[in-house]
């Protein structure tokens, strides 16, 4: 396949770099694909570490973004098990560990985010876990069990997801969050409201407004975390998930401009023209509602991935794409089309009381700029026309459910 000279090197074999890979080959490249990953296995989706996959409903294999043959199928070398250390620009070369040197005419930094770390004392021990790799999930997997206590600190989405998980498995869990509620960065109150609330009747202890002063452990083990009123809550494990830190630093050595991410423009390219950075990463800019931010989302790694194949091979750029995210906890499936940026008023579309409604985020003009749907499939995928049209309608139009979704998007 390979009848180019010219070579691309991905750093990072996650969903952004795996797919970086495929689409390439995809639209037409013709050269060497060098994919270059620190973990020993071949690229996988992550979304389920939280869900399926800690309760045992999925495989390996499942979790696979593509089977092993398709690599060598598609002439795409893999170098798994290690990483890249060092970005030589003039020389435009990368560096791996053992000091080896792998040239690039092209270079894609798919590096990803790590989870962020609580500087605190006892946060070394035992038992202290969090949630972004295949090897993490595997460490919390092996301590849900009936009866096994599970304190997660931090009510984002990762942890709300992981405790579903966990007493779907019988352990026993606490939230513990800072803010006034959960979600409280990340969603409006009516919709961190709903989720507290359903927690609560599925066994879930959440303490809210809670610092947290201390990890406590025995014989090197943690046993609870002391909360800044002195409390203890016991746990035999807990769950660090107070959100992620961008992976810029190689960028960033290289000079390569970085603010809370790799800076790129809308083809993903970096202010080095020969390289370009996906996903987790990237600050980026979100043309829909002219701003700059990063994002953490497998639709953000796939169209960034195709951005920097699109103009990598010549082809034109792809449309932007309206940003979306979801997450599945117990029955429940959030879908979120568009981000809530300006926005005035609040439109409840079905019956929050019955677990299927969603949420129309608007601006004063009467723009719809995001959508929050609880398992209301057609609301969300209405609402994600609606939001990549600018279009503006009245909360009356969206309150009246006889109304169907298929006019409203019209």
């Amino acid at each position: 396949m390979v009848q180019d000279s010219r070579q691309i090197v991905i750093a990072g074999a996650g969903h952004a770099g795996g797919s970086a890979a495929a689409m390439l080959r995809q639209l037409g490249w013709q050269g060497a694909i060098v994919l270059i990953g620190e973990e020993p296995i071949l690229p996988y989706q992550r979304p389920p570490l939280s869900k399926a996959w800690l309760k045992g409903e999925a495989t390996a294999e499942s979790l696979a973004l593509r089977p092993p043959a398709f690599y060598s199928d598609a002439a795409i070398g893999l170098r798994l098990d290690t990483r890249v250390t060092c970005i030589d620009r003039p020389a435009k070369a990368v560096l791996l560990p053992n000091g080896e040197a792998v040239s690039y005419d092209y270079l894609i930094l798919a590096l990803g985010a790590r989870a962020r770390r609580l500087s605190l004392p006892g946060a070394d021990l035992g038992g202290v876990l969090e949630l972004r790799t295949a090897v993490d999930a595997d460490r919390l997997k092996a301590v849900l069990r009936p009866g096994a206590r599970l304190a997660v600190v931090g009510g984002g989405y990762i942890g709300l997801e992981a405790a579903a998980s966990a007493r779907a498995l019988g352990a026993e869990v606490v939230i513990i969050e800072r803010e006034s509620r959960v979600l409280a960065r990340v969603a409006c109150p009516i919709l961190s409201d709903f989720f507290q609330a359903f927690h609560r009747r599925q066994g879930v202890t959440i303490e809210v407004a809670a610092q947290v002063a201390a990890l406590e452990g025995l014989d090197g083990r943690i046993t609870g975390v002391r909360l800044g009123d002195g409390r203890v809550v016991p746990c035999d494990a807990a769950l660090i998930g107070v959100g992620a830190v961008a992976n810029e630093e190689l960028a960033r050595d290289a000079g390569l401009t970085c603010a809370n991410g790799i800076a790129v423009d809308l083809s993903a390219r970096t202010d080095d023209p020969a390289i370009f950075a996906i996903g987790d990463c990237t600050s980026r800019p979100l043309p829909l509602y002219g701003r700059i931010g990063r994002l953490e989302s497998v639709p953000n790694a796939l169209e960034q991935a195709k951005q920097a194949a699109a103009s990598i091979c010549g082809k034109p750029a792809p449309a932007p794409e309206v940003p979306w995210f979801w997450s599945d906890q117990y029955d429940l499936r959030l879908q979120i089309a568009g981000m809530p940026f300006d926005t005035t008023e609040i439109a409840v579309r079905g019956d929050i009381s019955t677990g299927t409604f969603a949420l129309f985020h608007l601006t004063a003009d009467g723009t719809v700029q995001a959508v929050e749907a609880v398992n209301a499939a057609p609301e969300f995928m209405g609402g994600r026309r609606i939001v990549q049209r600018r279009k503006r309608l009245t909360r009356v139009q969206i309150e009246d459910v006889s109304i169907s979704m298929h006019e409203l998007a019209a």
